[in-house]
């Protein structure tokens, strides 16, 4: 996905920057630096669901693009958390694209029934499940 939108900033003219996975993390605090620094750097950070989820500061933006559901909440929540942070000066904006009648319907209800159970369950010690149950994979799939 990251590669799609990448090709149309391109062709837009939008200069952009990607951390993904596989970007070691020397070029990845470069990267961000750049991003929070650098007037005339990146306008767009791309970033993974999982890349970017702990550690990055990303104060540079302050419109986040959630392009892609994932089952657990806590991801999302992680990412929407690099641009809404200390050091942030300008008002915050999180977009969520989601088609309608796919299975990204399904894990955003996934993740509204999860908010709640925990809610209701954590425990003193803040731990909860990170794995897909039985009745999560029928929810998504529809069986």
């Amino acid at each position: 996905m990251l590669d799609i939108v990448g090709h149309h900033l391109a062709n837009s003219g939008i200069s952009y920057a990607v951390i993904q996975g596989n970007i070691p993390a020397k070029k990845r605090m470069d990267l961000v630096d750049d991003f929070n620094l650098n007037l005339e750097g990146a306008q767009v950070m791309l970033v993974s669901l999982r890349a970017g989820g702990v550690g990055l500061n990303l104060i540079g933006g302050n419109h986040l693009f959630l392009l892609d559901s994932h089952w657990n909440p806590a991801l999302e929540e992680q990412a929407c958390d690099r641009i809404y942070r200390m050091g942030q000066r300008k008002d915050v904006f999180i977009h969520r694209f989601l088609c309608k009648d796919t299975i990204e319907e399904k894990i955003l209800s996934l993740q509204s029934s999860k908010l709640s159970l925990a809610k209701s369950v954590l425990s003193g010690s803040g731990t909860k499940s990170e794995k897909l149950s039985l009745n999560d994979l029928r929810l998504i799939f529809g069986v």
